[in-house]
């Protein structure tokens, strides 16, 4: 477990608006330069490297260099499933005088958008809704396990189960399927290698396209009867 004074380390270097603002960034699992994650902030570059160094040391930040450029991105899994949490913790205490003004761009995350690496919002939800429903996963509040059928069902689509599986777990090999509680529907969507796969396989098969600028993805027709057909996802 880790101690108080860790603790307090992280949650101090993820409360500043202008770090909280470059984590976010980097929650669709992209890399990004410091010029980059400067100007979403509105802060100096200057400021935004010394930002980055901080969440580089404590850990919550990986960098990759190609050529002359530096590319941050966030460290692991667990550090999106971090910032979905305090979002979500933020939204339920958000003082119920005060009227939420949902604009286009929070309009699209609400509806579908990349956690880090797989897919949440109201897409995410009903995927695993679908997967659920058709008995192909089972999910418990902190668990999850694919079925028999899933199994079939992922060699039907071109996912090959035994890579999700491969590995040993005292390895570091991230846990094959788990719910993720969404911040913005409150009910859970899917995670795990399983989640990262399908999320890969929507963006790889034209299913799901990127929104300039932002996490939020959108469902292309192509992909909405897929998701239907082939994993059971009934969106509104």
């Amino acid at each position: 477990m880790a101690s108080t004074a860790k603790f307090a380390a992280i949650a101090a270097l993820a409360g500043d608006p202008a770090r909280a603002t470059m984590l976010q960034a980097m929650m669709d699992g992209r890399a990004l330069t410091a010029s980059e994650l400067a100007r979403v902030a509105g802060i100096t570059p200057q400021t935004a490297s010394s930002h980055l160094a901080r969440l580089t040391d404590a850990g919550l930040l990986a960098v990759e260099k190609q050529g002359r450029h530096r590319y941050h991105r966030l460290a692991a899994p667990s550090v999106a499933r971090l910032m979905e949490s305090i979002m979500r913790v933020a939204a339920e205490l958000e003082p119920a005088r005060k009227p939420l003004v949902v604009g286009p761009r929070d309009a699209a995350l609400r509806a579908a958008r990349t956690c880090y690496d797989h897919l949440a919002g109201q897409l995410g939800v009903a995927l695993a809704d679908g997967l659920v429903a058709g008995g192909h996963v089972e999910l418990e509040s902190d668990a999850g396990i694919v079925t028999a059928s899933g199994l079939e069902l992922l060699a039907r689509i071109g996912i090959d189960a035994e890579i999700l599986t491969s590995g040993s777990p005292s390895r570091g090999r991230r846990v094959l399927c788990r719910p993720c509680l969404d911040w913005s529907e409150r009910r859970p969507h899917l995670a795990g290698t399983l989640g990262a796969a399908l999320c890969r396989l929507s963006f790889d098969k034209n299913w799901i396209r990127r929104v300039d600028g932002s996490r939020a993805v959108t469902v292309t027709p192509k992909g909405e009867r897929a998701l239907r057909e082939a994993l059971g996802v009934r969106l509104r």
